[in-house]
């Protein structure tokens, strides 16, 4: 997967901006509030997920306009050619023609929500944030698994949000079950759904956690150089679907008092451990760091192994949060991938191979 073309239009503070990133590494260089990590984000987005900041699609749109427009143009491994339209509505849109949230095209044909263009544009991202994959709670890492699903696999989509959506219901229910008559009937019904759809997202995620977790142990073990080990465990709610309705079953007099859902996968979590010790809590921040950039780097050759695709690969600011060793690991293990990386320290990168673009003030120029 390679991107051949890229423009935006009143995306967050950029009014317009095009570029074409080579095959190997693209360098994007500016000051710190510029815009470009609002250009790498807007990359991230053709491949059907959300912000990688966790920001809802109006923040999105330029202030001041109805909609934004993300056009680009990706080449496949067999040379074809596929071009991408992402369009944003955001205050005001509708009396534009525009609808609200973000819709997609592909090769110019409507797909309706942009969450249809997963599996077709393959893309890893890894900012700051991500180190918290370590340090940080398990809803991070929660957000990490089920973010390389659904690009991986679209029909995680489909049920992730029956799941999510059940959820949410039995929560409005459990926060007033003592007035609502025939509530423990309703409970029974949220309780079922969660069951089947949570069942599947157990099962896909252990089988997708598999692979994962065998590259990265392997990674890190090779950028420690053996003289440490680091695992990587799956810490499923239930062993399957039937498994699940027993124990969301058993625990409903404690849901009813804690007035929400205590068990199943929206409470799940993976464990790291560096020599047997856990890693969160006795891991030095070198050990975590590694972990973290591991799990990144196993994420990129799982797209690769599953989808028979290098996934573009976005590195937003994260060198200058590595130490050297690290990054020049990071760096080797690149090699032969399409990567955009944004710094704001252009001299270290004017001898890089690759283009080196400027953004400054929500504006792009290339300077090599």
């Amino acid at each position: 997967m390679i991107l051949t073309e890229h423009r935006v239009e009143n995306y967050r503070n950029i009014e317009q901006a095009e570029f074409r990133p080579g095959p190997g590494l693209t360098v994007l260089c500016g000051r710190n509030g510029q815009g470009k990590t609002n250009l790498l984000e807007s990359v991230w987005l053709l491949s059907g997920a959300k912000s990688f900041r966790g920001s809802r699609d109006p923040q999105l749109v330029r202030r001041g306009e109805p909609y934004a427009v993300i056009s680009s143009v990706a080449k496949r491994e067999d040379g074809e050619a596929e071009q991408y339209r992402i369009i944003i509505g955001g205050e005001g849109c509708e009396q534009a023609g525009v609808r609200p949230g973000r819709s997609a095209q592909l090769d110019g044909v409507d797909l309706g929500r942009a969450t249809n263009l997963a599996g077709h544009f393959y893309a890893v991202v890894f900012s700051p944030a991500h180190l918290e994959l370590v340090r940080g709670g398990p809803e991070g890492r929660r957000r990490f698994v089920d973010a390389a699903l659904m690009q991986l696999y679209p029909g995680y989509i489909p049920i992730y949000r029956r799941y999510i959506r059940a959820l949410a219901q039995k929560n409005a229910l459990l926060r007033d079950a003592r007035r609502f008559e025939g509530a423990e009937q309703l409970l029974e019904t949220f309780d079922q759904t969660l069951a089947a759809a949570g069942g599947e997202m157990i099962r896909r995620r252990g089988a997708y956690f598999a692979g994962l977790f065998e590259l990265a142990a392997e990674t890190y073990d090779n950028l420690a150089a053996g003289s440490e080990r680091c695992s990587f465990t799956y810490l499923p709610s239930a062993e399957d679907g039937e498994a699940l309705l027993d124990r969301i079953r058993a625990a409903r007099p404690a849901d009813l008092r804690a007035g929400f859902c205590t068990v199943g996968p929206h409470r799940e979590d993976f464990k790291i451990e560096i020599n047997g010790a856990d890693a969160r809590s006795f891991g030095s921040q070198g050990q975590q760091r590694s972990a973290a950039l591991s799990l990144k780097l196993a994420e990129a050759r799982q797209i690769a192994r599953i989808a028979g695709s290098e996934p573009v690969m976005l590195l937003d600011d994260v060198l200058s949060e590595l130490d050297e060793r690290r990054r020049d690991f990071l760096l080797g293990r690149i090699q032969g991938r399409q990567v955009i990386l944004t710094s704001c320290e252009a001299a270290a990168l004017h001898d890089t191979p690759g283009g080196i673009w400027e953004m400054e003030d929500g504006r792009l120029r290339q300077v090599q």
